[in-house]
C-alpha cells in the first residue's frame, strides 16, 4: 500500500479537475443514493469530487483516502461543504462500523483492497436498506478464440475513440498532459483488475441481487440495497 500512497501523492499534485474516466459516471452514480440519506461514506475519494456531490444530497459525508496529498486538496476543495469530513486512512485496516451507513460509495478503489474482505465489511457497514455504490475497472477478456474476447476487443477499439473524444470536448485535448500520463502508466504497471466473470461470481457470493452494470469506459458498477436480515441469517 506504500507505493500506491506514493502514486496517488504524485497524482493529486497534478489533478487539474478535468474530466475523467471515473468522473464521467459520477452523475449515473449519485441517482442511485438513497432519499432521505443520513450518513454516507466514502472510500477512496482522491481530491473529493465525488464526496462533494453526495454531501449534496445526504446529511452527512465521511470520505477517506490513503493519500495525504489526496486528503489536503480535498479539504481545500471543500472549505465551503460544511457536511463533509475528508480522514487520511487506510481502508484494509480502518475500523468500520456495524449498521451505521446509509450509503457507501467507492469509486476506482476496490482494485487496490482486498476485494472479498472489504465488500464484506462495507456490507456489514451498512444499515438495513442502506445503498452500496461501486465503480471500478475491469479487465477485459483477450482471448480472441472466444466470443468474449472478440466483444471486448471490439469495444476497446470504441473505448479509446470515445474516450479521446470526451476527453478533447471537455478538456480541450486528445490527451492528458504528459506528466499525467506517466504517473498513470507509472501506477498502472502494480495495477491489478478482475474480469467480469469475477465481479459477478463474488456478487453472487457476496451480494445477491447487486445490480452489476458493465460500462464502456473500461468500468463496471455494482449497486447493491442490504436487506433485513432473515430469520436464522447473520
Amino acid at each position: 500500500m506504500s507505493r500506491v500512497q506514493q502514486d496517488f501523492d504524485r497524482l493529486a499534485l497534478l489533478d487539474a479537475e478535468g474530466w475523467t474516466h471515473n468522473n464521467h459516471y459520477h452523475d449515473f452514480l449519485i441517482r442511485s443514493v438513497p432519499k432521505n440519506c443520513r450518513n454516507a461514506l466514502e472510500i477512496g475519494c482522491g481530491t473529493g469530487a465525488f464526496a462533494r456531490s453526495l454531501a449534496e444530497c445526504t446529511d452527512h459525508v465521511f470520505a477517506i483516502d490513503l493519500s495525504t496529498e489526496m486528503i489536503r486538496v480535498a479539504r481545500s476543495r471543500s472549505a465551503n461543504v460544511t457536511n463533509v469530513e475528508f480522514e487520511m486512512a487506510d481502508a484494509n485496516s480502518w475500523s468500520f462500523p456495524l449498521d451505521h451507513f446509509d450509503c457507501i460509495a467507492s469509486i476506482a478503489t476496490l482494485h487496490h483492497l482486498n476485494t472479498v474482505e472489504m465488500l464484506k465489511r462495507m456490507k456489514g457497514s451498512l444499515t438495513v436498506g442502506g445503498i452500496l455504490i461501486l465503480l471500478d475497472l475491469f479487465e477485459p477478456e483477450r482471448n480472441l478464440i472466444k466470443l468474449t474476447g472478440i466483444r471486448d476487443s471490439f469495444l476497446n477499439i470504441l473505448a479509446m475513440s470515445v474516450s479521446g473524444g470526451l476527453r478533447l470536448l471537455h478538456n480541450g485535448r486528445l490527451n492528458p498532459p504528459r506528466e499525467v500520463q506517466e504517473a498513470w502508466e507509472a501506477h498502472g504497471k502494480h495495477d491489478h483488475y478482475l474480469s467480469m466473470k469475477e465481479v459477478r461470481k463474488l456478487c453472487k457470493e457476496i451480494l445477491p441481487d447487486a445490480r452489476v452494470t458493465e460500462h464502456l469506459l473500461w468500468r463496471y458498477s455494482i449497486v447493491w440495497q442490504k436487506p433485513a436480515s432473515r430469520p436464522g441469517q447473520l
